[in-house]
């Protein structure tokens, strides 16, 4: 069965960083293109960042695009978020998801607060 485990989440201060990991397993990793999504308070959920299976190419959100970083190591099974000059915009639920399945993990919390 596909599983997803997201990790890396924390509380950080306005303009700093963190680094998000997703574990996958029950599914081929490397054929699917991958996603990262996010849901603050009171917001529906978003997507932020994709990338290819192979990671070739990435796609962001407007939001995050030139601070966020999606990679993947389809040796490790395992699909990073890079988060730079974070603000206080980015406080939500991050969630990792490949695209066509319909299995979702249970987040990782980033609160970005002084």
């Amino acid at each position: 069965q596909v599983q997803l485990v997201e990790s890396g989440g924390g509380l950080v201060q306005p303009g700093g960083s963190l680094r998000l990991s997703c574990t996958a397993s029950g599914f081929i990793f490397s054929v699917f293109a991958m996603e990262w999504y996010r849901q603050g308070p009171g917001k529906e959920r978003e997507r932020v960042a994709s990338i290819t299976p192979v990671g070739g190419s990435t796609n962001y959100a407007d939001s995050v695009k030139g601070r966020f970083t999606i990679s993947r190591d389809n040796a490790k099974n395992t699909l990073y978020l890079q988060m730079n000059s974070l603000n206080p915009e980015d406080t939500a639920v991050y969630y990792c998801k490949a695209r066509g399945l319909s299995s979702w993990g249970q987040g990782t919390q980033v609160t970005v607060s002084s």
